[in-house]
């Protein structure tokens, strides 16, 4: 399979695609797709954190021209916004999607017309955006989409908080791997966000997203096919411990993964309940991220 093409289309010429679909969705019995491990019987209507169901359900899908500009080109990230999410961060700016689970439930077959439909419009990859409660639903439809001519790139865009053997199982059909690398201390991530021991599940998953896509690859247009892109929110008062994100990063990835530091937090959702987050960040905050970054020997700063 040339490097370009995305290897899930090797994985269902195999039959492998079709088999871990039949693998992932036996863990619905007893939901362990996440780190929570909240073992509800999900094809019985049982919720867990999440509150996500069996079917999955999607906010919105389309082409987005707001994401990194490996991923947009001309003709857009080709996003699907899913509902619900295994994380409850408190200032979380999508709550009515995340928190609320704003969305229409759909089945296998829907998402497939879905990713289809991004294809044909000129969209330079198929973006998932919060997939991680749904990776059985999604590579259902990814199986389904296949059949009917779907070539695109798959980007799995996470808040992090991803469980290592079910990532294991995805080995082959992502082709980018887009986390965000939210907290570098597991305390403040579980008062803000819910999630037990945040930074060392997260720190673990980009290990093993980095393994088996490696530094991001730009085609000759400079959009990405393949590898991983880390994502990190600056906090007011370096509530977010970015000094450790960072030296995490430069100490455990190669120094040219790329990163985007992101400077458009902003008081949402929850976050006015907590006077340390009631505030955005100040440029020198910013700049004193981005500044360290450089210092660490990070060479990829999107």
């Amino acid at each position: 399979m040339p490097e370009r093409q995305p290897g899930y289309l090797g994985l269902a010429q195999s039959g492998e695609l079709e088999r871990r679909v039949f693998l992932l969705e036996e863990k619905f019995k007893s939901c362990i797709i996440c780190p929570h491990h909240c073992r509800v019987n999900r094809l019985e209507h049982e919720q867990g954190f999440c509150r996500a169901g069996a079917p999955a359900a999607v906010s919105s899908f389309g082409p987005h021209f707001g994401e990194e500009a490996p991923l947009v080109g001309q003709g857009g990230s080709g996003t699907i916004f899913f509902s619900h999410c295994n994380l409850q961060c408190v200032f979380c700016q999508n709550c009515e999607i995340s928190h609320y689970g704003l969305g229409s439930e759909i089945s296998p077959s829907e998402l497939a017309q879905m990713m289809l439909s991004l294809q044909k419009r000129g969209c330079h990859n198929i973006n998932l955006v919060s997939p991680t409660h749904y990776i059985p639903q999604i590579v259902h439809g990814l199986s389904l989409a296949v059949k009917e001519g779907l070539t695109l790139p798959l980007v799995y865009n996470s808040g992090g908080y991803d469980d290592l053997d079910t990532l294991k199982m995805l080995e082959g059909i992502v082709d980018i791997y887009m986390p965000d690398l939210k907290f570098g201390d597991n305390d403040k991530a579980k008062k803000y966000t819910k999630a037990s021991n945040y930074f060392d599940r997260a720190a673990a998953a980009v290990k093993e997203m980095q393994r088996q896509v490696g530094r991001l690859k730009l085609d000759e247009r400079k959009i990405a096919y393949r590898g991983l892109l880390i994502r990190h929110l600056v906090m007011p008062h370096n509530l977010a411990a970015t000094d450790r994100v960072l030296e995490f990063i430069a100490a455990a990835l190669p120094r040219e993964t790329a990163v985007n530091i992101m400077a458009q937090y902003y008081p949402a959702h929850q976050a006015f309940q907590f006077p340390e987050l009631a505030a955005r960040i100040t440029r020198q905050e910013y700049a004193g991220a981005v500044r360290y970054a450089e210092k660490l020997g990070l060479t990829n700063l999107l």
